[in-house]
């Protein structure tokens, strides 16, 4: 039977119920209503009649006048019409007996007496009866009412049993269906497979369980197809993470272990079996070293570790794990978005790219140390072939030594930022940090270059803020990088041109700036000019440096803990900055 045809029976058999308790409430309220108009209308109108033939007797003397006699008569003639008890009828006639008595005149007084003593006997007598009546109907009545009282509660306690039932039973009708089913869903998102529906009947339930079974059976035929494909998979990946010679830790959302290879496990010294399932958190109080790699910000700076009997260097890289979610909308289209799934720690030894590299300093600082010597003695000798006690040149010779003067500057320039980069590098620099005034740093520089503005016609510029606070810098490193953004500008203006130097307090510190009025630089090279060895290409009218000077620049002024940065823009010129902070 359909769930339909059920709750159409069921909500009809409870239509025809209530049907049936009114149907009896409504009939025996009509008899108890019969009852009461039958006493009104039969025994209390003779009652009233009677009153008044009674009421004429007592009022008026004999012989009764013909007023009197009709309207004794007029009641008489109504009680003969309402006779309704048994015996009454008679006692109506021998009233109407007396009363013809009454009204002779022939007759003699002491008649007429009697029959006044027969009529009012008479008239007592059918109000007796008509009294016996209406206590006997009332009785009746009463009884009635009791009856139907006691049909009415039987009728609502079956009435009140049956609907109970209906509401206890009926819900679990639909509702014991549902559960079963929530239940076997929840089971099915458990992966339990197993999970089977079984419903007696032909209704939709029936039916629906049969569906879920099926697709149980398919769900259960595609897991047991594909899990030996994913289990071939997950052992693949295992395999590649565990023979990678990188460290791999894989933590969860919840911040569980997923998996730690090999190489991890040896350089935390721990089992990588054992720590799988574990809470990062609670392994990071035991694992100092542990907690400084999570805890690691991610920058280009290598992390030194004890591994393989010595001091190894590892460039940590964080990788978050993220998964598609796929999200259906109304229309007929499929949002993909991301979830956070965990994230993926590697650890990448760079030692021998370290070493590599320490190398490749030393080896620059040793050739610079070397070259340095050299090619101030050659300055030297040709600050002494210019000098004319010497003996004098010719014009043509003259200017071969002023070439061979500034290709001697050049290389003595390079060799000194080469020998600057090999300290950085090797972190061997040393930083004298005193307070100092930002203007006095600004003239030290500005004396350093008037010579070479002078020769190019150059305006240079100060604009600086009546501030008296202070910086803590090294006056000589922050003096050699306002050199060099001073000596980049004028290599690259015009002459008869300015450059502008601006002093200005910020809200973190002091700022230095050097502004020129060239061409500008594209904004492909702004990103990478302070990269070592980088040179904004150039066409040829301006000689290069060494692709060192910014880069030293950054160095310093990020290790008096300032920020440095350019602004340019093409045929406005540049604007190379630094921010150092305010001394305490």
């Amino acid at each position: 039977m359909k769930i339909k045809t059920k709750l159409r029976l069921g909500f009809g058999f409870l239509f025809v119920l209530v049907l049936l308790f009114g149907s009896i409430s409504l009939y025996y309220m009509n008899q108890i209503s019969v009852s009461a108009k039958v006493i009104l209308k039969d025994n209390y109108e003779t009652l009233s009649f009677t009153r008044d033939m009674r009421a004429i007797l007592d009022q008026n003397e004999l012989p009764l006048d013909k007023q009197v006699v009709a309207r004794f008569r007029k009641n008489l003639v109504m009680e003969e019409r309402n006779v309704t008890e048994r015996g009454e009828g008679q006692a109506v006639k021998a009233l109407k007996a007396a009363f013809l008595v009454i009204i002779n005149p022939s007759l003699p007084a002491e008649q007429h007496k009697q029959a006044v003593a027969s009529l009012r006997k008479q008239l007592m007598h059918i109000d007796q009866l008509n009294m016996d009546a209406i206590v006997r109907k009332n009785a009746a009545a009463q009884a009635a009412v009791e009856k139907a009282s006691l049909y009415l509660i039987t009728s609502a306690s079956f009435c009140f049993l049956v609907l109970f039932s209906f509401v206890v039973n009926f819900p679990g009708f639909v509702a014991n269906p549902l559960r079963e089913f929530s239940e076997a869903i929840k089971a099915i998102g458990r992966k339990n497979y197993k999970q089977r529906l079984h419903f007696d009947g032909t209704d939709e339930f029936s039916e629906l369980a049969l569906s879920f079974n099926e697709m149980v059976a398919e769900l259960n035929k595609w897991e047991n197809s594909n899990l030996a494909k994913i289990q071939s998979e997950k052992l693949r990946i295992e395999a590649i993470i565990e023979q990678m010679q990188d460290a791999i830790i894989g933590l969860n959302e919840q911040q569980e272990i997923l998996f730690m290879n090999k190489v991890a496990a040896q350089i935390l010294n721990l089992d990588e079996k054992q720590v799988i399932g574990l809470n990062v958190k609670e392994l990071m109080k035991k694992n100092d070293l542990l907690t400084r790699i999570l805890k690691n910000e991610i920058d280009s700076k290598p992390i030194k570790i004890y591994a393989d009997d010595k001091e190894s260097y590892f460039q940590l890289q964080k990788r978050e794990i993220v998964v598609p979610v796929f999200d259906e909308q109304e229309a007929p289209v499929i949002l993909q978005a991301g979830k956070t799934a965990g994230m993926v720690y590697i650890l990448t030894n760079i030692t021998e790219f370290k070493e590599l590299d320490e190398a490749k300093t030393n080896f620059i600082a040793t050739v610079s140390h070397e070259l340095k010597t050299p090619i101030s003695s050659i300055k030297m000798s040709l600050k002494l072939m210019d000098d004319e006690r010497i003996g004098l040149m010719n014009p043509e010779q003259k200017q071969l030594v002023e070439h061979i003067k500034d290709d001697c500057s050049r290389l003595l320039k390079i060799t000194s930022e080469l020998l600057d980069l090999a300290q950085v590098e090797t972190g061997n620099i040393q930083l004298n940090f005193v307070k100092a005034k930002p203007l006095e740093i600004v003239n030290y520089a500005l004396n350093a270059v008037k010579f070479q503005a002078e020769q190019r016609h150059i305006e240079l510029e100060l604009i600086a803020d009546a501030t008296p606070v202070t910086v803590n810098a090294d006056v000589e490193k922050t003096a050699w990088v306002l050199i060099n953004f001073l000596s980049n500008a004028l290599r690259y203006s015009a002459e008869k041109s300015k450059v502008q130097i601006s002093i200005a307090q910020k809200p973190t510190g002091i700022e230095f700036a050097v502004r020129d009025f060239g061409k500008g630089i594209d904004e492909q090279y702004q990103k990478r000019l302070f990269d070592r060895y980088f040179q904004v290409p150039t066409d040829g009218n301006n000689k290069s440096g060494s692709g060192l000077g910014l880069a030293i620049s950054k160095d310093f002024i990020e290790a008096e803990n300032g920020k440095i940065w350019v602004e340019s823009e093409m045929g406005a010129g540049s604007r190379f900055c630094f921010l150092l902070p305010i001394a305490e």
